[in-house]
């Protein structure tokens, strides 16, 4: 069986410390194949919180990859939003949109940040034409037999939770994966967990997201996602704190 961890929205400047110990500790323990970080890493975008964040990352002593979250690029300072947005990003450079192949399921990276959108709330999701066909042309290259499973920030479409991400071309972009073979789609962003079939085609996509590890709960506790994969199955198990397991 491969085990992949999947955590999002740890929030370094916002985190709780209690809840990313408690990660630290399973991963040690358990040794997961891979750990799937699907972003917000930080709250401001700081150096020192991307710091911290690298430090813990390598701590895990695990493969890794990491997506970039709205709460990773700068906000305040538009300067280095537009110009240098992942300058602050080097501590772990070689981590961010890494495609992994781990025991059976190929992890590939869909960007759903934007430096600059057309409405007010920066906040929320956008899938370039760019930034999908990058990650088709990963999926095309995947092994055959291979799971294959796209990690990004924003839930391509909702999933019914407090939070919402209101992507822009999610629906589109979730098409277009489920036609070329895409299995799941990783996510955070909402801040609570989820596991939702989608049937496209006569093909099935699992929308999956990740709680938090950070201060900013939402309707749920912090919680990772634990993915066990059985040959071509798999199944979703959240992981709260304190709280046990539930598979979703």
């Amino acid at each position: 069986m491969t085990r992949l961890f999947h955590v999002s929205d740890v929030h370094f400047g916002r985190e709780d410390r209690e809840a990313i110990d408690w990660f630290g500790r399973k991963v040690k323990e358990e040794q997961p194949d891979a750990v799937i970080m699907t972003g917000d890493l930080t709250m401001r975008a700081r150096a020192a919180e991307f710091a911290a964040a690298g430090k813990w990352l390598e701590s895990l002593g695990r493969p890794v990859t990491v997506e970039v979250g709205n709460h990773d690029l700068p906000y305040f300072n538009l300067w280095a939003r537009f110009v240098t947005p992942y300058k602050r990003y080097r501590a772990i450079e070689r981590l961010i949109e890494k495609p992994l192949d781990v025991k059976g399921v190929s992890v590939v990276p869909l960007k759903t940040t934007a430096r600059f959108q057309f409405r007010t709330n920066w906040s929320k999701g956008y899938v370039s034409t760019r930034s999908l066909q990058e990650s088709l042309a990963l999926v095309e290259a995947v092994p055959a037999g291979d799971l294959v499973f796209v990690a990004a920030h924003h839930p391509l479409i909702e999933a019914g939770t407090l939070a919402t991400s209101k992507t822009r071309h999610g629906r589109a972009a979730l098409d277009a994966l489920a036609t070329a073979g895409v299995h799941a789609v990783l996510t955070g962003h909402v801040h609570d967990p989820f596991d939702v079939a989608h049937e496209i085609e006569g093909r099935t996509v699992r929308l999956i997201g990740a709680g938090t590890l950070s201060e900013r709960v939402r309707s749920k506790p912090p919680s990772f996602n634990e993915i066990r994969v059985t040959g071509s199955s798999f199944e979703t198990v959240a992981r709260f704190k304190g709280e046990g397991a539930v598979v979703l």
